[in-house]
């Protein structure tokens, strides 16, 4: 069965705790804590010292998606926080030596490590990466704000990792625009994690929500 992994962004920051309870009372697997720069996308939203209060609070696994430049240089943090995953994108890396440094410092501190492609990055561009990695985030929507249009490209990159899973192990997500609908695309095409904020936060039954995506 899919993962559910509601996105904390479009969570009540005043009512937080309750969100979380709620969620996981809900049926949700993992909770996916987007981090936003200002550089690598044009919008800021929380670091980790946000993230290690949560890990105070529940424990569901905690879901880390770094959309920040020079993420190297915060990693650390971050896995001090509790970070259960931590996901870079590829696109925020200088060189292959350095993506390749950063998965061995995540993995040396036990965590889970993935990487994330954005809507023109195609699956070729890690394939190389594929055999180091526990989970591979494709990007549905351009990253840094919520509520854009699902893209259906998506959809293809899905299919294609699905197919080079059979020769690696690690997990697909996919974030942007997942409701109901899109999100039986991703499941068809073989997804296994599926990230949904304001479909989940906002709905008026968030089981039914949740469910509807397993």
């Amino acid at each position: 069965m899919v993962k559910v992994a509601p996105s904390v962004l479009s969570a009540n920051f005043a009512e937080l705790k309750k969100d979380l309870d709620s969620i996981k009372e809900s049926g949700a697997d993992w909770i996916h804590y987007d981090v936003m720069d200002g550089h690598f996308v044009p919008n800021i939203s929380f670091g980790y010292s946000i993230l290690n209060d949560i890990s105070q609070v529940t424990d569901l696994y905690l879901d880390v998606h770094l959309m920040i430049s020079h993420p190297i240089q915060y990693v650390e943090q971050f896995i001090k926080a509790h970070a259960s995953s931590i996901t870079f994108h590829v696109e925020a890396m200088e060189s292959e030596e350095q993506i390749r440094e950063l998965i061995q410092i995540v993995h040396s501190q036990g965590i889970d490590v993935g990487i994330s492609i954005k809507p023109q990055t195609s699956v070729q561009d890690i394939e190389k990466y594929l055999e180091d990695v526990d989970l591979v985030l494709v990007m549905s929507v351009e990253p840094g704000f919520g509520g854009q249009p699902f893209q259906k490209e998506a959809v293809d990159k899905i299919q294609q990792l699905s197919q080079l899973k059979e020769k690696y192990d690690f997990l697909i997500e996919v974030d942007g625009g997942i409701n109901a609908q899109t999100g039986l695309l991703c499941r068809d095409a073989g997804v296994d994690v599926l990230v949904a904020g304001s479909y989940i936060f906002h709905a008026e039954d968030r089981k039914k929500a949740i469910d509807s995506l397993k």
